[in-house]
This record gives C-alpha cells, sequence and structure tokens, in this order.
C-alpha cells in the first residue's frame, strides 16, 4: 500500500525528462494538497457538528473541491502551477472568509493562521519574486481583518467558550503541523542533495581534498615527498576496438576500470584519472603513507589478476601494459569547472615511462620503486631504459610476492 501511494505521488504531472530536483517539488507540491484537502474535508466535518448547516461549514468543503480540482487539472496538463495558484489564491481566500463569517479573531479560534501558508507555498515553490504578490495579498487581508475584528465580532456567530478554545487548538495545531512536515521536507530534500552533491565531488576529489575546497577558495597545492605513481595503459587498443560499435567499446572499458577502481579502493589508495584506455593509480597521496610503493604494487598484481579473471569478448581479451615509479610529486586541484585533482612532476613523467617501455600484463618499475618493494616483491631485472630527459635508467619487472 504505502509503495502504491508513493508511485502516486511520483507520478503527479510528471514527465519524462523531469530532474530529480522538478520531480521533488512536484511531489510536495501533491503532498500540500493533498495534506490540506484532507485538513478542508476534517474541518468542514467538526463544523457541520458544531456550528449545524452554516456557510463556514460548506467553506472547507468548497477548498476541498477546488483543490482537488487543481490536482486534476495540473496532472492533465503537466504545469504544477494551477495547483500552486489554486492552494495559495483559496487557502487565503477561505480561511479569510471563515474568519469573517464566524466572527472576530478569536470567536474564529484564529482560523487566519491558516492563511499563512498561502504565501509560504508560493515561496516554497515559486521565486521570490513571484511569491512577493501573495505575501502582499496576505497582509492586505490579515490587515482588513484586524481593523475590522470589533465589527466581525459584533456579527458573530452563538460559539461557546469551549468551542473558542478547541478552534483555537485546532488551528494553532493544525496549521503548524503543516508548517512542520512541509519543513522538514525540504531540510531532509535539502540534506539529501547537499549528500548527493557531496558524494559526486568525492568521485572527482580525495575526501580531505573535497573538505579544503568547500571551505576554502585558496588553490589547493601541496608537495609530497615520497608517493608512488602507476600508468596502466591497453596494449594494441586500436585494433582491439576496431570492429566494435562505439557502446560496445564504452560498455566493455567501463567493465573494465569498475574492477580496477574496486582494487584501488580496496588497496587504500588514490585514482586520478582515466585517459582514453589509461589509468593512472597515486599512493601515498593525499595523505602520507609508508607502504606507497609495496601497496600499489601489491594492487597492480591484483589487477592483472582480475582482469585475466574476466571473460573475453568476440574471443579477445584486455591487457594492459603496467609502469610505476615513486618519488616526490606537486600535488592540487586545478580548473575552475569541471576540476580534478592531479599530480605534476619528474616522478609522474617517469612511471609513465615505465609503462610506456614495459610489457603485457607485466608491471615494470625503476629503481626507485625497487628500492622500496624488493624485500616483500620477487623483481627480475630489465638492464636499463632510456627515458627522455633522464637518460638510461635500470628498471625492474615484478614477477610476484616473495615467499616466507
Amino acid at each position: 500500500m504505502h509503495r502504491m501511494t508513493l508511485s502516486i505521488y511520483s507520478r503527479f504531472a510528471a514527465e519524462p525528462d523531469d530532474t530529480q530536483e522538478i520531480r521533488s517539488r512536484k511531489t510536495a507540491i501533491f503532498l500540500l494538497a493533498l495534506s490540506c484537502s484532507i485538513a478542508g474535508l476534517i474541518w468542514g466535518a467538526i463544523y457541520a457538528v458544531v456550528l449545524g448547516l452554516s456557510p463556514a461549514t460548506f467553506l472547507p468543503f468548497a477548498f476541498t473541491v477546488i483543490v482537488g480540482s487543481s490536482l486534476v487539472i495540473s496532472h492533465w496538463t503537466k504545469d504544477p502551477r494551477v495547483s500552486i495558484y489554486a492552494q495559495t489564491a483559496f487557502i487565503i481566500g477561505i480561511t479569510s472568509l471563515l474568519q469573517w463569517v464566524i466572527g472576530g479573531l478569536f470567536d474564529s479560534g484564529l482560523v487566519i493562521l491558516w492563511a499563512v501558508l498561502g504565501p509560504l507555498g508560493a515561496l516554497m515553490f515559486l521565486s521570490l519574486k513571484q511569491s512577493a504578490p501573495w505575501f502582499a495579498l496576505y497582509f492586505a487581508v490579515l490587515a482588513i481583518t484586524v481593523i475590522f475584528d470589533g465589527y466581525f465580532a459584533e456579527n458573530s456567530m452563538d460559539v461557546s467558550e469551549d468551542v473558542r478554545r478547541m478552534f483555537v487548538a485546532m488551528n494553532m495545531g493544525g496549521a503548524s503541523t503543516v508548517v512542520f512536515l512541509f519543513a522538514g521536507y525540504f531540510v531532509t530534500a535539502a540534506v539529501r542533495e547537499r549528500k548527493r552533491a557531496d558524494e559526486l565531488l568525492l568521485n572527482v576529489l580525495p575526501a580531505d581534498i573535497a573538505e579544503a575546497l568547500k571551505g576554502s577558495d585558496e588553490t589547493i597545492a601541496q608537495h609530497h615527498d615520497s608517493v608512488s605513481v602507476l600508468f596502466a595503459d591497453i596494449e594494441g587498443s586500436t585494433p582491439l576496438f576496431s570492429d566494435l560499435e562505439p557502446t560496445e567499446v564504452v560498455d566493455w572499458l567501463n567493465e573494465v576500470f569498475s574492477v580496477m577502481d574496486d582494487l584501488v579502493d580496496r588497496h587504500g589508495l588514490e585514482k586520478l584519472r582515466t585517459m582514453g584506455d589509461g589509468y593512472m593509480v597515486g599512493a601515498g597521496i593525499p595523505n602520507p603513507r609508508s607502504d606507497h610503493a609495496t601497496s600499489l604494487v601489491a594492487c597492480g598484481l591484483d589487477m592483472i589478476q582480475a582482469l585475466q579473471a574476466l571473460p573475453p569478448r568476440n574471443g579477445k581479451r584486455i591487457r594492459f601494459r603496467f609502469g610505476i615509479n615513486s618519488g616526490p610529486v606537486v600535488a592540487g586541484v586545478i580548473g575552475k569547472s569541471k576540476f580534478h585533482y592531479d599530480i605534476w612532476g619528474d616522478t609522474v613523467n617517469v612511471a609513465s615511462r615505465m609503462e610506456s617501455h614495459g610489457s603485457v600484463n607485466q608491471i615494470h618499475i625503476s629503481r626507485n620503486t625497487y628500492d622500496l618493494v624488493k624485500d616483500e616483491f620477487e623483481c627480475a631485472a630489465q638492464g636499463t631504459v632510456s627515458v627522455k630527459g633522464k637518460g638510461d635508467m635500470e628498471t625492474w619487472m615484478v614477477t610476484g610476492r616473495r615467499v616466507t
């Protein structure tokens, strides 16, 4: 039953291209109209019992019919403004009439309190400029009520003191409950949107960097003395993907990179970015860790094993070359739009060269990395590699974990 009710809410005035924000606002409009309509039925029934068949009895029922009709029209036209305007206008108008028909402020039990829901509702769903006329109308009606309260009180209906108290409790409690519920709804929605925004931010930035960025407009740049950087690149990607549709290529890459993402998270490392068919990971950033090299090599070995376990597509497998280097880097956030956390320095350049001079399903490492991992991993010397700007460098291939 609960699911069916939620389904009704979600279909109100719905259109296929509605964003989550628009969908939430339409749901709130539906719920506000529904709660006010139910209140109208309850108030009408109470007035019928206490006041008999009088104009005051029919006004709440008229409000329910009008608001209910506006919901139907809004749903049919896919325009929720019909319901917003109807609710705003008639909650101010009907409550004002009730105030004047029953009697003065206190004889009516402060029923005018309900009128404040009109401009508040307008403010929730319209812009400040669009809401201003509704606030002006509310204050005009309130002014008329106060100025002519003596006249209304003299011509009030015969209402006992106990009934007045009951009306005050009903109106204060009812109006406050509706305000509380919808303030809670919007606060919850705001918290949910904030959480979603934070999650999106954490998808592109490390948690510590994201917090620093939210708290300051200053450029974030950090020097790290000792980190490790891994580059991975698909071997022969052009012929591998040449006979596939673009959607098939994206789907395949998504499967592969998702496996790699899971392993990066499991090892507590930092994914820096994907570059076409390339992948980049950092260890020891943004938070230093003494085992940055060994943790990154371990992650690389796990990646090789996990990727080899994936089923082939069209008889083909994606195979990577891996390269790792260790040393100092500068890390920071660049750009004003679509910004990302990145690292710079010779350490990064050498890591890239390790990958490009590597072999399929092998991890090619530099001297710097070798010195940090040789006690935990078996490594085979590869001689020297000529690195642009660095000259000849000794390198090794990681062959596996050492057996103790």
